[in-house]
């Protein structure tokens, strides 16, 4: 795969956006079977998991109840895994089996352009399925607004950081099975020693430690104060963490992917 080199380019931003907008297209050609799950899949689970639970767990969790933790924990969980999701599977198959970048990279953008475009469109997905969810919240009084209006920002930039781990794990993918390892060994576990379900603080010390170095636990701490308006100087480490995280990961999938895109 090789990209054109002309002269001249667009403007970057002209560039970025056409990436996004192809893929907006690409998703709102099928917009009912597309834009409906995001709602129904935290309701199946609140209903399910959250409201059986509910009834058992009586103690707060963190000064919320247990069905008021659990919510503002899966306001980024969808986050998470539309983007894991969109930039493992959605990525290879354009890449290996639609050939889609070939016709994208004759265009004049660049591979830089294309890879950080993928990135911005899952976090833009990111943004959608945490406003999703935040919707059902809100309707059942969960999370009250106005609050809760800043949770899609942070479903941005846990959108944001999930695309470019991924795009780095898809980097290293020869054949699609192999993802099963990606979602079972590190996509999974993450959800569940990450404080969505219970307190990163009732973990043992030593496994405390590994969750903290986890990129959903920081995701959830700034999820889960902007939804009730508990701030602290403490976020600033996690919105810290998420910077340099996706500043790293971007990188590393970035160089990695060019290799392959342009051969």
């Amino acid at each position: 795969m090789r990209s054109n080199s002309p002269a001249t380019y667009p403007a970057l931003a002209q560039r970025l956006y056409s990436v996004w907008y192809r893929h907006v297209r690409v998703y709102t050609k099928n917009l009912v079977s597309n834009g409906l799950p995001p709602f129904l899949e935290p309701l199946l689970f609140l209903a399910g998991v959250g409201l059986g639970l509910a009834r058992y767990i009586t103690q707060s969790m963190e000064g919320l109840s247990y069905i008021e933790f659990l919510g503002t924990g899966l306001l980024v969980t969808a986050a998470m895994f539309t983007a894991a999701y969109e930039c493992t599977f959605g990525t290879f198959i354009r890449l290996e089996f639609e050939k889609v970048y070939d016709g994208m990279l004759a265009a004049p953008i660049t591979v830089n352009d294309l890879i950080i475009g993928e990135i911005l469109w899952a976090g833009t997905k990111g943004v959608f399925f945490t406003f999703a969810v935040l919707t059902v919240l809100a309707a059942f009084r969960i999370i009250h607004l106005p609050q809760g209006l800043l949770a899609p920002l942070v479903g941005f930039l846990t959108g944001v950081m999930f695309a470019t781990l991924s795009l780095w794990i898809t980097s290293f993918v020869k054949t699609i099975q192999h993802f099963n390892f990606y979602f079972t060994g590190i996509i999974s576990p993450m959800f569940f020693f990450s404080g969505v379900v219970f307190p990163v603080s009732d973990l043992p010390p030593q496994v405390r430690f590994l969750a903290e170095l986890l990129p959903l636990t920081h995701c959830v701490r700034l999820s889960r104060a902007v939804s009730i308006g508990a701030y602290s100087p403490f976020l600033l480490a996690s919105l810290a963490y998420a910077v340099l995280f996706i500043a790293v990961t971007g990188w590393l999938a970035i160089r990695r992917l060019r290799r392959r895109l342009i051969r």
